[in-house]
């Protein structure tokens, strides 16, 4: 094994159920760790969570280091950040992984400014390279490429963390690919000593709402989406009117949302979901990076578009130019003709 640290994943559970950002993190935390030659291990934590010790495993984790104490639960970011410190100190892992949920965007950004370590957000892939840093002349290898889009997704950069380990990172739920599980991978859990102190229990969660997503876009086999250039919410009932028909899910553009046209839960993208659907209709969008980000690999794309220079044209399997208005309803005529 190498002389660096491992390779780290924060598992995000609710009610004891693992989140599947955190099994997209592991599946890719494996093939990081297979090119440093390290280990992946994951930090669990929560109250009566150890069960899901077996299911980490079986996505590639060697080790799990289980924190159970019934003050983390609910979760609260002060105990978490308190507990990860502890064994970032002890342990010292090379690379931290967190999903960019609710949770991961409040923890991370917390234990990357006690460690003084760099983070970066809303990752779209992640690698590793060496980096040659010109202007201080100083050669490091085997450093976590973190990639994500810039300065409203006209960009893509990758940024390099020269500073303290670990190199720490945000990654939205559906970019990186979950691995089939095996079975017959087995680890080592290794039961983590929860100090906390009043100082970080002083938050106390005294009722907690919970509203369920209107739409799962993430398990959708056809989605159709509608961007800026559908013209006004009332003709989002044409994007809804040809998703029935053809049985699939509505998604939508961030122009859309921002818009008001439609709820953030359909929102396709960077700062949205990423789907791999096997069919995928853009109506109206125009096909910024963002929105590329979120649905590029879908089997088939369908882009229909005014404007024949679309950047949306570029990743499309079949490309229609005309005005949306009179192509849907004519989709819908001839899939209910044939049906």
């Amino acid at each position: 094994m190498s002389n660096i640290g491992n390779v780290w994943v924060f598992v995000e559970q609710e009610g004891g159920k693992i989140a599947d950002v955190s099994l997209e993190l592991v599946s890719r935390g494996v093939e990081l760790a297979q090119k440093l030659n390290v280990k992946v291990e994951a930090v669990l934590l929560g109250d009566k969570v150890a069960h899901g010790a077996d299911t980490l495993f079986r996505y590639g984790c060697s080790t799990v280091f289980l924190a159970e104490d019934p003050r983390l639960e609910p979760f609260t970011v002060l105990p978490y950040a308190k507990v990860i410190m502890d064994l970032i100190k002890e342990h010292k892992p090379n690379i931290l992984l967190f999903g960019a949920t609710m949770k991961g965007r409040e923890l991370a950004p917390r234990v990357a400014s006690e460690k003084m370590a760099g983070l970066t957000a809303d990752c779209t892939d992640l690698q590793i390279d060496d980096f040659d840093d010109k202007v201080n002349k100083k050669f490091y290898a085997n450093k976590l490429m973190q990639i994500r889009p810039a300065f409203g997704g006209n960009i893509i950069a990758t940024i390099v963390n020269t500073w303290d380990d670990p190199q720490m990172v945000t990654v939205r739920e559906g970019v990186m690919k979950m691995s089939p599980p095996d079975s017959s991978r087995k680890g080592k859990t290794v039961k983590v000593e929860v100090a906390l102190t009043a100082q970080e229990t002083v938050v106390k969660v005294i009722e907690r709402i919970r509203q369920e997503k209107s739409v799962n876009l993430k398990a959708a086999q056809i989605i159709v989406s509608g961007g800026y250039g559908v013209g006004a919410k009332s003709n989002f009932k044409l994007i809804h009117d040809l998703a029935a028909t053809l049985g699939g899910e509505v998604g939508a553009s961030r122009a859309a949302v921002d818009a008001g046209w439609i709820d953030h839960d359909h929102q396709v993208g960077q700062t949205g979901v990423t789907v791999r659907p096997k069919l995928y209709i853009a109506c109206g969008i125009s096909g910024s990076v963002q929105h590329r980000a979120g649905m590029t690999e879908s089997k088939k794309i369908i882009a229909i578009n005014s404007d024949p220079d679309a950047p949306i044209f570029s990743v499309a399997h079949y490309g229609i130019i005309g005005d949306l208005n009179s192509i849907i309803p004519m989709m819908i005529k001839a899939y209910k003709a044939k049906a």
